[in-house]
């Protein structure tokens, strides 16, 4: 062994601090994207927002995410992953305690784009992280847990919110995080080593451009139905927001180095993971979105009896996660995730088709089951197969993209199926917001089962068998990311 190589106990303690200190920082992002939801009637009340400022508190953080999130990577990638990784923490620390100091919804909402920023600059490196300190042959296991913990974390939002206005107030699903953030960052500079990826310039036009694009579609979608479908404020920033977007696609087109480059959809198991995920996340986390609100004001269960009574879809990762995990090894991740999507649909079709003011939560029970099976399922392998789809130089790149377009997926899924539930029903009594949620619901069915299908396009190839977290397919990474072959 060279007197430059750690030796192996302290190679494993290093690996062990970076998987801690990474999921600790991933699950606080995460959770984050839907922690806001069962807490949502106690922020109607206290701060007396509307229908459309309470979509903003969950938007306003997804959208800045979203958009933020492959200049995270870029960052890392250039200025040490380590250093903006910490930087990330901070900055959503701070974000956190903003939030639990609004005194109304305009600062709420700002200091929600605030906290989307800082995860922005964890999730992708927490991901990138953890591949360069985990060995190849150990990847696979570790990225299934990594996938795991995203998906507890974002499933366990509304459990978590709704403990937490029960025992306290909605301030304290902010509060929460400054600790945890307090206690990360001096972790991560003692224990996580730093790394860099590719230099080169950050493209900061094509992140204006995607940003004012999406802000702008979102916008529109948002009071379309307030104030009328057909009005200048709704149609003019759907419009300005679409050309933004084609000036976004043609500049990454055009430039030298570009935040996502084009060339990368022409990879069909890359194109296919992100469409996929961009489509469950829109029907997913938009009916998530109503139905939290549908416990509360229609069953009328208080915000922890909401959260408790979702534990048979939050639960589900922890008890699919050591099965799915072994299984996608054997068979390949592709079809888990076909079917994790299939199943979204369904359970989110069986709440459809029993929603009412006087339903059972027993005949609720399947459907509560379905979704958090199928979540799963899609969670765990998509990691891995990621990783495994793209060059070992492209994972910084990849990671920052495939999670960009899961969470505008999201910010539109929201957006939509809010309008729709908005232009058929309302909040004014239990039967009116059912009527508003059942065809929502069904657009979310429609999404996730396109989603479904898009996944069917993975390529059937040996690198869907998750051997390898990383490289070309056929080929693995060591720790320095030196191509290893691996036999098909």
């Amino acid at each position: 062994m060279s007197s430059t190589q750690a030796p192996p106990a302290a190679k494993s303690r290093t690996v062990v601090w970076t998987f801690l200190a990474s999921s600790f920082a991933l699950f606080m992002a995460s959770l984050d994207n839907l922690v806001v939801t069962t807490a949502i009637p106690s922020i109607r009340d206290d701060l007396d927002a509307g229908i459309s400022e309470l979509e903003w508190t969950v938007n306003g953080y997804t959208l800045s995410f979203a958009v933020l999130l492959m200049l995270g990577a870029a960052l890392g990638d250039r200025f040490g992953r380590r250093r903006v990784f910490a930087a990330g923490i901070g900055v959503f620390t701070f974000a956190s305690a903003l939030a639990a100091l609004a005194p109304n919804t305009d600062m709420l909402i700002a200091a929600r784009a605030i906290q989307g920023a800082g995860a922005a600059a964890i999730l992708p490196l927490s991901l990138t992280i953890l591949t360069r300190a985990v060995a190849p042959e150990k990847r696979p296991m570790a990225l299934g847990l990594w996938g795991g913990i995203n998906g507890l974390a974002v499933a366990l939002g509304p459990l978590v919110g709704g403990a937490i206005v029960e025992g306290g107030s909605w301030q304290w699903i902010f509060w929460i995080n400054v600790p945890i953030g307090l206690v990360l960052i001096p972790l991560i500079f003692r224990k996580v080593e730093e790394s860099h990826g590719p230099g080169g310039r950050l493209d900061l036009i094509g992140t204006v451009l995607v940003s004012l694009g999406m802000l702008g579609v979102v916008f529109g979608l948002v009071r379309g139905e307030g104030h009328g479908w057909t009005s200048a404020t709704v149609l003019g920033p759907i419009a300005a927001g679409v050309l933004f977007l084609a000036a976004f696609i043609a500049h990454e087109r055009r430039t030298p180095q570009p935040m996502l480059p084009m060339t990368m959809f022409r990879n069909r198991a890359f194109a296919a993971l992100t469409v996929s995920g961009l489509l469950m996340f829109a029907g997913v986390f938009g009916s998530i979105f109503l139905l939290t609100q549908y416990f509360q004001g229609v069953q009328g269960y208080s915000a922890l009896g909401a959260g408790l009574r979702i534990l048979p879809w939050t639960a589900m990762p922890v008890l699919i996660a050591p099965l799915a995990g072994p299984l996608a090894g054997r068979i390949g991740g592709r079809p888990l995730v076909i079917l994790g999507l299939a199943l979204s649909a369904a359970g989110l079709a069986w709440f459809a088709v029993t929603a009412s003011p006087d339903v059972t939560y027993a005949e609720q029970i399947p459907a509560l089951i379905l979704s958090g099976v199928g979540m799963s399922l899609y969670f765990i392998p998509t990691a891995s197969l990621l990783m495994a789809s793209v060059r070992t130089e492209q994972q910084g790149v990849a990671s920052g993209a495939n999670n960009a377009m899961r969470e505008l997926g999201g910010v539109l899924g929201v957006a939509v199926l809010a309008s729709v539930f908005s232009s058929q029903g309302g909040f004014v009594s239990p039967q009116a917001f059912v009527d508003g949620l059942v065809p929502a619901l069904w657009v979310g069915v429609a999404l996730a089962g396109v989603g479904s299908l898009t996944a069917a396009l993975i390529p059937r190839r040996s690198a869907d068998r998750i051997r390898t977290s990383s490289g070309e397919p056929g080929a693995g990474t060591d720790a320095d990311n030196r191509k290893v072959p691996v036999a098909a």
